[in-house]
């Protein structure tokens, strides 16, 4: 195999777990792999707000409630309004959301930042430049993109369930506001 190809297919195999994982969260959990994030930040943070559960998982607050209604829907979580500032919404895990959390799979991400945690500061500077250069060279530089292990739209269920009903006139796109500088991967 020449240089090309197996850069290629190491890219190809990168986009393959990808996939595979999101797949595997779906089929386990029933939950896409930025729903259980979200869930982990508010597990992780306690009391939460939505514009911080924004910035935790560097995403867009509109994208974040999208994802929270779904959430909230399926008995997820809650939020309640503050008590101190009624300004401020916060967010809350229901008891099913935190044995969900239990059963689920460790995130693609959390698994990679453990290895990638583990290298030494030259190692990690040459992966980094080294995608870096890849993403130029597929002309993807300039495309924004969230630091979220995912394929496609940051909440398929959610996205499916719009577009189905967008045909009678209402819904929207999970991730149709995004975050200025963020996309989905």
């Amino acid at each position: 195999m020449n240089s090309i190809e197996q850069v290629l297919v190491a890219l190809r195999r990168v986009i393959r777990a990808t996939d595979l994982h999101s797949k595997h969260l779906a089929k386990t959990t029933g939950l896409t792999a930025p729903q259980v994030l979200l869930l982990q930040a508010i597990r992780n943070k306690g009391e939460v707000t939505i514009g911080e559960l924004a910035n935790e998982v560097s995403l867009s607050q509109a994208t974040v409630t999208n994802i929270l209604d779904r959430l909230e829907k399926r008995g997820l979580v809650y939020r309640q309004r503050s008590q101190s500032d009624k300004r401020k919404v916060h967010a809350y895990l229901t008891d099913q959301a935190a044995e969900t959390l239990r059963d689920a799979p460790i995130p693609l991400q959390d698994q990679f930042a453990r290895q990638f945690g583990d290298l030494k500061d030259w190692e990690q500077s040459m992966i980094i430049a080294s995608l870096q250069r890849v993403a130029q060279m597929m002309d993807a530089q300039h495309i924004d993109a969230s630091p979220v292990l995912d394929i496609g739209v940051l909440d398929r269920q959610g996205a499916a369930m719009d577009k189905s009903s967008s045909s009678l006139g209402y819904g929207e796109v999970a991730d149709s506001a995004e975050k200025p500088g963020r996309e989905t991967p």
